[in-house]
């Protein structure tokens, strides 16, 4: 119904046109309080960027650096899959979600994203059943 609808719109246009005040005031105290989490937090992340991209690289998947983002892109070509082969398969048979390079355009061909966003554990685990699925694929045997 047009009453319920615009009722909708207004509470989405409200939510979405600007920070709503409590985000407003906790912005406020962690800007003037929170340089100690964010320090904690910005090490924590690092731990989880160094470990993925050695990891990749240790597993043949060539990955660079990220310097401003919670993903890795690794060189997925020596699987001899492609980037929507490899994400879908790798999702079926070790339940480790990426997403394919091709998604960001032509350019991401041959590449994966990765984020590193979770927990250092869930990453390990993730980084095991990669190799387990790497070592699945006859263009690595």
């Amino acid at each position: 119904p047009a009453g319920v609808i615009d009722g909708m719109l207004k509470i989405h246009q409200y939510g979405i046109m600007c920070a709503s005040i409590i985000s407003q005031e906790a912005a406020v105290e962690a800007l003037k309080n929170g340089r100690e989490s964010m320090l904690h937090m910005r090490d924590k992340y690092r731990e989880r960027r160094d470990f993925i991209v050695r990891r990749f690289n240790e597993l043949g998947l060539p990955c660079h650096l990220p310097r401003g983002a919670f993903y890795a892109f690794p060189n997925i070509t020596s699987t001899g899959l492609d980037s929507m082969t490899f994400a879908s398969q790798l999702l079926a048979a070790q339940k480790v979600a990426v997403v394919p390079g091709t998604a960001f355009g032509a350019a991401g061909a041959g590449f994966c994203r990765a984020s590193f966003s979770t927990s250092y554990e869930r990453i390990h685990e993730a980084g095991e059943r990669i190799a387990r699925f790497l070592d699945t694929l006859p263009a690595r045997k």
